[in-house]
């Protein structure tokens, strides 16, 4: 029997499991470009103004690194300049899980191997795997160039955008297939693809940052903003994307008939002979999550330096007088004085805050994958009661979420003293107004937590729509489409302005507070009355 047989249904039952999850990463590109065109013509509807806005982006590496690439005073290259650095890089974030989810995880799950005792070939699943994660890039990428094209965007320019939207996900759907093979565990592999798109997205900043192109031209992310599209439309870094996938994709396929099923071809770090330290669900879930929180502290610190490296600039700007200014006060709900800078690093923080909000979101997805691996009723056969098991999870990952907060609130604060301010004092009010907005990312937790609970085969899709909408109804992209405030809809609403006023508000604190304990035990009492175990989680 050949090597394909069985692709064909095999990639019919990855779209199935798609079904709840694809359609919302293809919905979130095209929305974004839209978004951001009406921005555009929302609040630089004159020449003068998108001369204006031009001229401030021009003058700053920093800001001009954003977006990537020469920027123009044109309505189309304006939109996509604000746009491509995100979509681009959600495309391929896209592809990259899609191929972990069918070829990796599928292996932990022991699914694959199941599979593979039929009529199936041994590269059927990888195939499957990449032409699901191709076609999503794909969708995303046409229905985006589609519909620039339908608000009367040039049609050249606008398959330009679309096709370097698709090749993104192309090239890190290969990085993805090779890291499957490279890892043990989906968890690993994960790691291994997740990290080669952060080096990529950083190599291509840099290059636009510091002038160094060599830079751009060696990073994956940057292939595709050197497309340009409605400029010059260099149609050959397409081709150099689609080489770099094929070369990834047959690299690939050769590790694959190297490894065995199961098995990695990077050797694994053995644990401890003995694990007295694992007797308890807290010890266990810490030994589980330390890895990650870590991860997730480094970025967050990261993060949390270049935007307080951005205070003194900040400072200088929004002392200029200019229409662009003015969007920026806004923005931030500030008007003169020394609140604008209170402002601009309130905004810091909701951004960092809406981030960390996905922490405890994907901590609790890890439950449901537990569970659908077969280990957590493992467990069960211990005196550790799910309940137990569960509850151990989600106290680790609500301390986490605060430590990534004081993290944040910490490195900010220290930046922007060392730069602008005074450590002795500007230090204890950043950490205290990054810890506020803890509550609310609880709250986005507590909401998947629920989920889990009532609906684990739903869960996946239900949590990553709860932090969607709280992200896309939020202060920070509110005022992409009008609604400067946010929405009432999203826990972040409720929490007030912590640098240009009192550090806690105890009503909507508590108010928040009492919301999770409810969304929490509502959860935990659905988990303790339905059917538990990985036969109850296959689709």
């Amino acid at each position: 029997m050949g090597t394909l047989p069985g692709t064909g249904v095999l990639a019919r039952l990855a779209l199935r499991r798609e079904r709840f999850i694809a359609p919302w990463w293809i919905l979130l590109i095209v929305t974004m470009a839209l978004v951001m065109v009406s921005y555009i013509n929302r609040n630089m509807a004159t020449y003068e103004l998108k001369v204006n806005y031009t001229e401030v982006i021009g003058g700053n590496a920093f800001l001009g690194a954003l977006g990537g690439g020469l920027v123009e005073p044109r309505l189309e290259v304006l939109a996509t300049w604000r746009s491509g650095g995100f979509l681009y890089v959600a495309s391929a974030f896209a592809a990259l899980m899609s191929v972990i989810r069918h070829t990796r995880r599928e292996e932990d799950a022991g699914r694959s191997e199941l599979v593979l005792s039929g009529r199936v070939g041994r590269h059927a699943p990888l195939t499957a795997a990449l032409l699901v994660a191709g076609g999503i890039s794909l969708a995303g990428g046409t229905l985006t160039a589609g519909v620039l094209i339908g608000i009367g965007f040039e049609g050249v320019g606008s398959i330009a955008y679309g096709a370097a939207i698709a090749v993104a996900g192309w090239v890190f759907g290969g990085v993805a297939a090779v890291a499957a093979q490279l890892a043990r565990s989906a968890r690993t592999a994960t790691a291994i693809a997740l990290t080669a798109l952060g080096v990529a997205y950083v190599m291509r900043f840099a290059g636009d940052a510091s002038g160094q192109m060599w830079l751009k031209y060696l990073s994956p992310v940057g292939w595709s903003h050197l497309v340009q599209p409605y400029q010059d439309e260099r149609w050959w870094m397409l081709g150099v994307s689609v080489l770099a996938a094929t070369i990834l994709y047959a690299a690939a396929y050769g590790l694959l008939g190297h490894r065995d099923l199961g098995s990695g071809l990077l050797p694994e770090r053995p644990g401890p002979e003995s694990a007295p330290g694992l007797r308890g669900p807290v010890s266990l879930a810490w030994r589980l999550h330390r890895g990650l929180l870590v991860k997730w502290a480094a970025g967050v610190a990261v993060f949390a330096a270049a935007g307080g490296a951005l205070s003194p600039l900040t400072r200088d700007l929004l002392s200029r007088p200019s229409v662009v200014v003015d969007n920026i006060k806004r923005t931030l709900g500030v008007s003169t004085g020394a609140s604008m800078l209170g402002g601009y690093s309130w905004y810091l923080i909701l951004i960092l805050a809406y981030a960390v909000a996905l922490y405890p979101v994907l901590m609790t997805l890890r439950l449901r994958a537990e569970e659908g691996s077969g280990r957590a009723e493992l467990v069960q056969a211990t005196p550790m009661i799910r309940l137990r098991w569960a509850a151990g999870h989600l106290l680790v990952t609500g301390l986490g979420t605060a430590a990534l907060m004081a993290t944040a609130g910490f490195v900010l604060g220290f930046v922007y003293a060392l730069l602008v301010g005074d450590v002795a004092t500007d230090l204890p009010r950043f950490v205290a107004g990054a810890l506020s907005a803890v509550p609310a990312a609880w709250c986005v937790g507590a909401a998947s937590v629920l989920a889990y609970g009532l609906l684990p085969r739903a869960s996946v899709a239900i949590a990553w729509l709860v932090w969607f909408l709280t992200a896309g109804l939020g202060q920070v992209a509110g005022p992409l489409y009008g609604r400067w405030g946010g929405s009432p809809l999203e826990p972040f609403h409720y929490i007030g302005n912590a640098m240009i006023g009192p550090p806690f508000a105890p009503v909507p604190t508590l108010g928040l507070v009492a919301v999770t304990a409810l969304l929490t035990a509502g959860g935990l009492l659905a988990l303790s009355r339905r059917d538990f175990g990985a036969e109850k989680m296959v689709s």
